[in-house]
């Protein structure tokens, strides 16, 4: 297993969710690129961190 720690910034509000960019590490490739979150959850947060993990 092994897990990794993504951070996300906002971007722009929708309709009914609010759309977050992925800030990627210098070099690397994002490893989710763009997320929605509906609003009810993000209310007015600018930055979201996700903690992904494999598990193999």
């Amino acid at each position: 297993m092994s897990k990794k720690t993504v951070k996300f910034e906002y971007e722009k509000e929708t309709k009914n969710s609010v759309r977050y960019q992925e800030v990627s590490e210098p070099g690397q490739a994002p490893i989710m690129g763009t997320i929605y979150v509906q609003k009810w959850f993000a209310g007015d947060s600018k930055v979201l961190e996700l903690t992904l993990e494999k598990k193999d």
